[in-house]
């Protein structure tokens, strides 16, 4: 089937995925009255009086700007904003869809980090959340970084709702083969933005034998061409100091987790893995290693990125209910805590997971509410003490 000829026709047909609609008539001059001029001005006065009342009588408690500079869109890299433009109109139908959050695409036609900045600090007070996306390392780092003062929630979803979803597919992959966060290795293959967020929600749930594994190979503490945000990585990972390629790194691990590119392992690497390994080969559209070729290695339990293929880890598990419940309880950031509790309600989903189930279908409609309750009840845990 050729999803990408039959994308094209769908898109050229709809004109894009999204479109806007009114909550309220405007079939009489009441109405007009009512929703414009000269009513508005009242609501207008009473909003700038007190600015929290925008969440009353605006959509601004329901509404997330989808912001990026097209720097890094999915496998395809850096293509700009136009070629961003399709995949942040499928997210705000996913927002939509699943979440019932009113979310918009805003691709921004420069790629410094200081001007996103302040573009999306003076795009803040229309919105209830932002979500950057498909913004390249380092930059999404510090952008990220940069905004966590808004009072808003500003989440990275590239890094984060990776990290969460990936999360909850170890959870029950660990328990299906009977092993513990704190006794396993965990091989990395791509240390970016999300690669690197994966390792640190892994680290909390006490994963202390870590390597991640770049284009030029393992990442260990003094190895040169290293960015930031890699040195900071490279002093809590790889404590064994292990050098080399992912070849390399991948001998006595439990769980492979790749963030790269389609091709590289085979079923000779999977053999130098640990008994009951699990591998989960998220490069789109082609995994690290098909299914087949990993479990002919040995691999109890595989998932990738493809919705064609078992046990799909795909970030659509996570977002729209982090979300969601981040804008029910008006909260002002995601939190490591917040992150935690959605991978576990995910995990959740799943009441008896196995080889062949370790996570929930995409489109799980009991996903969203069970996340939403998970990371309200988080934030208010934390901001209660």
């Amino acid at each position: 089937m050729d999803y990408g000829k039959m994308a094209i026709e769908m898109h050229l047909k709809s004109r894009g995925k999204i479109s806007m609609a009114s909550k309220v008539p405007l079939t009489s001059a009441l109405d007009m009255s009512l929703a414009y001029t000269p009513g508005v001005a009242q609501v207008s006065l009473e909003v700038a009086k007190d600015k929290e009342k925008a969440y009353l009588m605006t959509n601004k408690g329901n509404m997330v700007a989808v912001v990026s500079d097209g720097s890094a869109v999915l496998g395809l890299g850096n293509i700009g904003p136009e070629g961003a433009m399709p995949v942040m109109e499928g997210k705000a139908v996913l927002f939509k869809e699943l979440a019932g959050i009113d979310a918009w695409p805003i691709c921004l036609a420069t790629q410094d980090p200081d001007e996103i900045i302040m573009i999306v600090r003076n795009l803040a007070p229309t919105f209830g959340g932002i979500n950057l996306e498909d913004i390249k390392a380092p930059q999404c780092f510090y952008i990220e970084d940069s905004l966590q003062d808004l009072g808003i929630p500003v989440f990275h979803d590239d890094q984060h709702g990776t990290a969460v979803v990936v999360l909850a597919a170890v959870i029950n992959a660990l328990k299906a083969v009977g092993k513990d966060f704190k006794e396993i290795k965990v091989v990395f293959s791509g240390a970016g933005a999300s690669g690197i967020a994966c390792a640190r929600i892994l680290q909390e749930m006490g994963t202390t034998n870590i390597i991640l594994v770049d284009t030029r190979g393992t990442i260990y503490k003094g190895r040169d061409n290293l960015n930031s945000m890699k040195e900071k990585i490279a002093e809590s990972t790889n404590p064994e100091m292990v050098k080399g390629t992912i070849h390399d790194g991948i001998k006595g691990a439990d769980v492979f987790i790749g963030l790269s590119t389609k091709g590289i392992l085979d079923a000779d690497d999977i053999r130098t893995m640990n008994k009951d390994a699990i591998v989960i080969a998220m490069a789109n559209p082609d995994p690290e290693i098909m299914p087949e070729e990993a479990k002919r290695g040995g691999a109890r339990v595989v998932g990738t990125g493809r919705s064609d293929l078992p046990n799909q880890v795909n970030n659509v598990l996570g977002f729209p209910g982090i979300f969601r419940g981040a804008l029910d309880v008006r909260a002002t950031r995601v939190t490591m805590g917040m992150k935690i509790a959605a991978g576990r309600a995910i995990a959740e989903c799943i009441p008896e997971p196995t080889p062949e189930e370790i996570i929930p279908y995409a489109l799980n409609l009991a996903v969203v509410p069970a996340v939403a309750e998970a990371v309200a009840q988080a934030w208010r845990a934390e901001t209660a003490s």
